[in-house]
């Protein structure tokens, strides 16, 4: 702390701090950190999945769109979507896209400003798959950097166990990063997965300006006029 020196009969009082160049750079460090971050997420994703602030009100709010808060999908011609909603809470946990005998998980999390943190989750990902007695492999894909789980499931009516192969994937946008899991035949067929792929490019994510901490799952809501349960096409 700095003091300036008292006259006569005056009462010390403390100066403001004397905040150094360093601190400064720290700042500008900081912010520069953030811009690049945001560049980088946007040129990652020139295609698709979409931040809400790249698509302009008209097309996001189009009559092909379904809201959901946090994201806004577009499904595709027999297409149906299926929301997994807590029973005790009535929340939406997770987004599934249903093709035929094939499927898409969508799920969103928040994340830092300066960076994205997909490489971690996907590093958690194959550790908890290896735990489980599966396992899994990185491979590149359409959308980067992606892995291949493959993990034993038991049927519960029979109680046969069989292995489940599916496709994770994850794309860093600005302060989010939004996480697809593809199943069923889509998950090993590249044909089966393609329509997959076109619904994951076409989410917007729906971040907000409100403070969450990372990994935070944004909220999800039923569209309107669904209730749970209920499926749309």
């Amino acid at each position: 702390m700095i003091f300036r020196r008292k006259a006569k009969n005056e009462e010390t009082e403390a100066a403001e701090p004397v905040r150094g160049d360093a601190f400064f750079e720290d700042i500008e460090k900081e912010q520069a950190e953030a811009a690049q971050a945001e560049v980088e997420a946007r040129g990652s994703r020139t295609d698709g999945p979409f931040d809400s602030s790249e698509v302009e009100h008209d097309e996001l709010h189009a009559e092909d769109r379904i809201d959901l808060g946090g994201l806004v999908i577009t499904g595709l011609p027999g297409m149906e979507l299926r929301l997994q909603v807590d029973e005790q809470t009535n929340e939406v946990q997770a987004v599934l896209l249903v093709l035929e005998d094939s499927a898409l998980e969508l799920r969103a999390f928040a994340a830092p400003k300066t960076a994205g943190i997909w490489t971690d989750v996907r590093r958690e990902i194959a550790a908890e798959a290896t735990r489980m007695g599966g396992t899994a492999s990185e491979a590149d894909g359409p959308f980067g950097t992606e892995l291949v789980l493959v993990v034993p499931v038991t049927d519960p009516e029979s109680g046969q166990v069989f292995s489940q192969t599916s496709r994770v994937i994850g794309v860093d946008g600005p302060r989010w990063l939004l996480r697809g899991t593809i199943l069923g035949r889509a998950g090993v067929e590249a044909d089966a997965a393609k329509p997959m792929e076109e619904s994951f490019r076409k989410v917007v994510v729906v971040r907000g300006s409100e403070p969450m901490a990372p990994r935070e799952s944004l909220a999800l809501q039923l569209p309107g006029g669904m209730q749970p349960g209920e499926e749309e096409a």
